[in-house]
């Protein structure tokens, strides 16, 4: 469908009445576009202007500011007051004109108003624009206005692996690491001959390859250990001395450590879908104002913006339409024609190729001589505006004379010379017809000039849009009777009455191109897991020849995916599960996740482009809504909080953890298992224990039945001696011989004493055995117990359940699905069979 015109101006004839609205197709700016003009020359309105049109077309905008100028878009006032003029009245203006500032904001109210009208414009109009698209403010390295975040991640771009866009990355590491060497001081360095430069590219590179992120301070971190050993042929500690390396890491580490930096890692992430689009899907124009900031810092945020957008442009599919647009004023400094800035390699490339993606540059400057042209070579249309000086207009001929088919330069030149204030000279390769002479036309928003750091907290309560319905714009011309001579003004689109809603109709046909996603939402399309056979199979069916298949249809559903990760490292436990969704049309305001639950998919997988020849079902009008989609995803990542959880069985008497995959019967074993070895240990524990003090009593032991054996064998003894000495007695009497009584007395009292000690000696060792034996007992008891209380907790076994944190909740797929089926003519019927695995 071809766009409506974007409305510029009138053309500039010699009489007013003829002259004729210059309408301008927005899908040239595919082809780029180049404004040039001195100061005065109605340059900064000119541009302001073609963002007006290009938000009332909803046309979403990057926007780079580096003087504070195009903060103007936010001045827009449906009521036209004076009171909404007054806070951005220059007081110096006022006071020259020897005004209040109140005086002064009436005079500007009514000329605005007088201005509006004299093109047949007004609130209407006014409130067009404010509700069109959203407006957002961003104050890279401050918080005047919404910060940007640049430094907390050097992530590697999304929707770019590195296996198919290696190049492309590695021109986004050189231009990342270019712009933060300058930014730290170390500028003009070559990617080739820098260490300095090839060492970070290394590190970046060596993380973005393995799909991992480096932040500022990890970042320092490898420069003094580099997770490589070799950069070429070279050891690196050869290549880039350890003490050099320091230097290198103190040097970033002086800008990390410095409190400004604080306001580099706030705020909205450096993603380009963000700033052409809010997370409904709506427009968004994204302002970026640099006037606060140091040269090397607006090097260093313009290239790194630069660079996301290459990246993000990479994942777009082609279009010829205008898709987006990147509008940077004054860029004298970062498309020179002789240095080699890092924003320089990164331009020329957007302006070769971002045509193929449907993403317009639109540039301005007023130096023409420090401009390169021959990068410029690549733009379509070009504003011309008055110039300072002759060699201006010189050095612009020359450029132009560059572009494919050349220009007359005595033509050009006469009618460079010849233009006033707010006209310009358009050359557009796309038009028949020739160059045109034409009056800019009156902008919307009010004309402020450049705002100062101080005034842009009052931006962000304009940028919001009013509640309310948005109005339906159409860009044309304004009515015959509204014209107005030429250099009175400017003109803008009218409002066009609006469309009375469609009554229910059938469903639309098939069609052979895939319905596109709202905006922001990415669709991909499964890849069919099962043939024409083994899908009829796995409902019971088979082929009996009588079919008719009749190819693939794609059905739309949302498909989510995400990953849970169970950390606990006292549990030993580092998991990660996928939960996947996939859901056809919401009936109701709530999705019964669980009803849609389905294995994983494997993100690897995922097709981009349909199969050929397939159809496609239309997208019902839930999918139609980026908002809607965004809210299904939301409840979607709360649904996986909610019901998230790892169950394990854990015996903590054992200080033992199952695994994921354990059941009760596999984690007994190992618990019992567990609990024989510690019990194998504390009986060996135990019996060496016991066993110092059993030795001890068991040489005690045998010590005593020494002295029972010499207290017996004395005794013995004795006995006989006794028995001797009573027979010599005896036989004394009777044989007439004397023998002494006291003798035989004595004997007597001697074995007695012998008995005494042998009993003593008896009775000792019985004790020793009686301790000896207690000593055994206690052993076998205290090995009974162990093993009565190791057997107890080998069955001491409950559950846990391990709960993640929301930060271990990623998702890993969420967009539009389209899902594949089979279609099959039976008995006169339609057989729709799925042919992903259900």
């Amino acid at each position: 469908m071809k766009s409506s015109p974007f409305f510029l101006g009138r053309t500039v004839v010699e009489d007013p009445a003829q002259a004729q609205p210059v309408l301008y197709d927005p899908d040239d700016l595919t082809t780029h576009g180049v404004i040039v003009g001195m100061t005065g020359s109605g340059k900064t309105g000119l541009l302001i202007g073609i963002l007006e049109e290009a938000a009332l077309h909803g046309i979403p905008s990057i926007v780079i500011d580096p003087k504070g100028d195009l903060t103007n878009l936010f001045l827009h006032f449906p009521d036209l007051k004076p009171e909404d003029f007054e806070p951005w009245i220059d007081p110096e203006s006022a006071r020259r004109e020897n005004m209040s500032a109140a005086d002064m904001a009436a005079k500007t109210a009514e000329k605005w108003r007088n201005g509006l009208s004299s093109w047949g414009l007004g609130r209407d109009h006014l409130l067009a624009l404010q509700q069109a698209v959203d407006y957002v403010l961003y104050s890279p390295g401050s918080t005047a206005a919404e910060p940007v975040n640049l430094l907390s991640s050097f992530a590697p771009p999304a929707g770019l692996n590195w296996e198919e866009h290696g190049e492309i990355l590695r021109e986004r590491i050189s231009a990342t690491v270019t712009a933060l060497l300058g930014l730290v001081g170390l500028k003009d360095l070559d990617p080739l001959r820098s260490r300095e430069h090839i060492l970070l590219a290394n590190l970046i590179e060596t993380a973005w390859s393995k799909g991992a992120a480096l932040d500022l301070s990890e970042l320092i971190f490898q420069v003094q250990t580099p997770p490589f050993e070799r950069l070429g042929a070279f050891p690196v500690d050869r290549f880039f001395p350890p003490k050099d390396r320091f230097e290198l890491a103190v040097l970033l580490n002086n800008f990390l450590a410095s409190p400004s930096f604080q306001a580099w890692v706030r705020g909205q992430s450096m993603d380009p879908q963000a700033f052409l689009y809010t997370p409904e899907g709506r427009p968004r124009m994204s302002i970026f104002y640099l006037a606060h900031l140091s040269e090397a810092e607006r090097m260093f945020f313009v290239t790194l913006l630069l660079a996301n957008v290459e990246s993000w442009m990479r994942t777009q599919r082609g279009s010829s339409g205008l898709r987006a647009l990147l509008a940077f004023d004054e860029i004298y400094g970062y498309l020179p024609p002789v240095a080699n800035p890092p924003s320089r390699p990164v331009l020329l490339r957007l302006l070769k190729q971002a045509r193929a993606f449907g993403l317009g540059l639109l540039l301005a400057t007023q130096n023409p001589v420090d401009v390169d042209y021959k990068g410029l070579s690549n733009a379509g249309t070009w504003f011309i505006g008055r110039l300072q000086t002759e060699q201006d207009k010189e050095r612009l001929l020359d450029g132009l004379q560059s572009i494919e088919g050349g220009v007359n330069r005595a033509e050009y030149g006469r009618m460079i010379s010849a233009l006033k204030p707010r006209t310009f000279l358009l050359h557009n390769v796309h038009q028949r017809g020739g160059v045109q002479i034409f009056s800019t036309r009156w902008c919307l928003n009010y004309l402020a000039g450049p705002l100062t750091r101080a005034q842009l907290s009052g931006l962000k309560a304009l940028g919001a849009a009013p509640e309310g319905p948005a109005l339906p714009i159409t860009t044309t011309a304004p009515p015959e009777a509204s014209r107005v001579p030429v250099g009175a003004g400017a003109a803008v689109s009218t409002v066009a009455p609006a469309a009375p809603s469609a009554s229910p109709t059938a469903p639309p046909p098939l069609t052979r191109t895939p319905p596109a996603p709202p905006a922001g939402v990415a669709a991909f399309f499964l890849p069919p897991e099962l043939s024409l056979s083994q899908a009829l199979a796995s409902l019971g069916a088979t082929l009996s020849g009588s079919e008719k298949p009749e190819g693939l249809i794609y059905r739309p559903a949302l498909l989510f995916q995400a990953e849970v990760r169970y950390l606990d490292r006292r549990a030993g436990v580092d998991v990660a599960q996928r939960v996947t969704c996939l859901v056809d049309e919401p009936h109701s305001a709530r999705i019964a996740w669980e009803e849609c639950q389905r294995e994983p998919f494997d993100p690897r997988k995922l097709d981009p482009q349909p199969l050929p020849e397939a159809r496609f079902y239309p997208l019902p009008a839930a999918f139609t809504n980026a908002r809607t989609i965004t809210a299904a995803q939301k409840d979607f990542l709360d649904w996986v909080y909610r019901r998230s959880g790892l169950r394990l069985l854990v015996n903590k008497a054992l200080n033992l953890y199952g695994k994921p995959e354990d059941t009760e019967t596999t984690f007994r074993a190992r618990c019992e298992e567990a609990a024989q070895q510690a019990l194998k240990d504390e009986v060996a524990k135990i019996e060496r224990q016991f066993e110092t003090k059993l030795d001890a009593l068991a040489r005690r032991v045998e010590r005593q039945q020494v002295i029972v054996k010499k207290y017996e064998d004395e005794v013995g003894r004795r006995r006989l001696e006794e028995l001797g000495t009573g027979a010599e007695l005896l036989m004394g009497l009777f044989g007439g011989r004397k023998r002494s009584i006291s003798s035989a007395l004595s004997k007597g009292r001697m074995t007695a004493k012998a008995k005494a000690e042998l009993e003593a000696a008896e009775k000792a060792l019985d004790a020793l055995k009686d301790e000896y034996d207690d000593l055994n007992r206690q052993k076998e008891a205290a090995i009974r117990e162990a093993r009565e209380r190791w057997a107890r907790a080998a069955a001491e076994i409950t559950e846990i359940t391990l709960n993640p944190q929301r930060k271990d909740i990623f998702l890993e797929i969420s967009g539009l699905a389209w899902v594949p089926v089979y279609v099959v003519q039976t008995q006169g019927q339609t057989l729709e069979v799925p042919a992903v695995a259900q």
